[in-house]
């Protein structure tokens, strides 16, 4: 379905699937120099704004991603009267001792939505557009590839003789972890300075571009100083930003923050001490209301400051009473 009905019918999908892109952009790269800052979100390229570097190959990536996710979930949600269950291969053999059925998760139906919405906001037809297409799909790629085979058990009392399965999408965070994996990893393509500005050029940018696998990011130009600020640009630096130094449940990237966000860029780690209110002590009560005390907790927080700065009144030197 293409057109104003299919725009009418999908819109709030694609939407809400962009932003869903969003939010998981500014959560792969929460404790990264380069934060998924808003001004990197929009995903045209119109007026030649836009850079080509790899982080615009993520939001591409993510974004496309987040869409087809979305409205694969919502056809199998019944959100839209003419998308079901993918059961094109039910009935056929999956593999030893297992057979496929149930209900998938029609990815194709997302697929070819996403690609019809998300595709379109790309007119040029130069290495940026090319780049920006090729991210779209490796995100598409990114859904499709971590898709998880949920299975049945079928025999008598409760033997598992054979197995009926399908596909369902995996969590959200579990795409945007793999494209994170791809982003470390992405390409760079060098293409002659004005290539695309004739046909013989646009056919050597969709060659080389067609020998690079889409599941992968590939990018253009390389990536600036996140450190610095750049008003030009609209880097913000990261100087403020907050970092990570303790606790149980952080991660290895997590716990050196500090080190990536402050120290690799020349600036010092200042500690600040506040205090927190919350909810806690939360008691039901019949009937119907939920009563909780407030609690004050004070909480250590880290962040990159120049070495030279006076410290404010907030901060404090470790050890020192607040």
């Amino acid at each position: 379905m293409t057109g104003p009905k299919a725009y009418l019918i999908y819109s709030s999908s694609v939407a809400a699937g962009a932003q869903s892109g969003i939010e998981e952009c500014k959560y792969q790269f929460a404790w990264d120099r380069w934060n998924c800052p808003e001004r990197a979100l929009q995903l045209s390229s119109h007026g030649g704004l836009r850079s080509a570097n790899r982080e615009t190959a993520f939001v591409h990536a993510i974004s496309s991603a987040g869409v087809m996710y979305t409205l694969t979930r919502n056809c199998s949600l019944g959100d839209f009267d003419n998308c079901g269950c993918d059961d094109s291969r039910n009935g056929q053999l999956g593999g030893q001792g297992w057979l496929w059925g149930g209900c998938s998760d029609n990815v194709g139906f997302g697929e070819a939505i996403s690609k019809q919405f998300v595709d379109a906001l790309e007119t040029g037809q130069d290495a940026r557009a090319a780049m920006n297409l090729h991210n779209n799909e490796a995100g598409r790629k990114a859904v499709k590839g971590t898709m998880k085979r949920t299975c049945k058990c079928h025999g008598v009392s409760g033997s598992c003789t054979t197995q009926t399965c399908w596909l369902q999408l995996p969590e959200f965070r579990e795409v945007g972890a793999h494209l994170k994996e791809k982003y470390h990893a992405a390409l760079k393509v060098d293409l002659l300075q004005g290539a695309g500005n004739s046909a013989a050029g646009r056919g050597a940018i969709a060659d080389t571009f067609r020998s690079i696998s889409t599941r992968e990011l590939v990018h253009l130009e390389d990536s600036p100083d996140y450190c610095l600020e750049n008003k030009t640009l609209g880097l913000l630096g990261t100087e403020g930003r907050e970092c990570l130094r303790r606790g149980r449940a952080l991660g290895r990237w997590e716990r050196r923050s500090c080190r990536r966000l402050c120290g690799d860029c020349g600036l010092a780690v200042e500690e600040r001490r506040a205090e927190t209110v919350s909810s806690c002590n939360c008691k039901f009560h019949w009937c119907c209301a939920v009563r909780c005390e407030q609690c004050r907790r004070r909480v250590t927080k880290y962040f990159c400051s120049r070495a030279d700065r006076p410290r404010g009144g907030a901060a404090h030197k470790p050890g020192t009473k607040p």
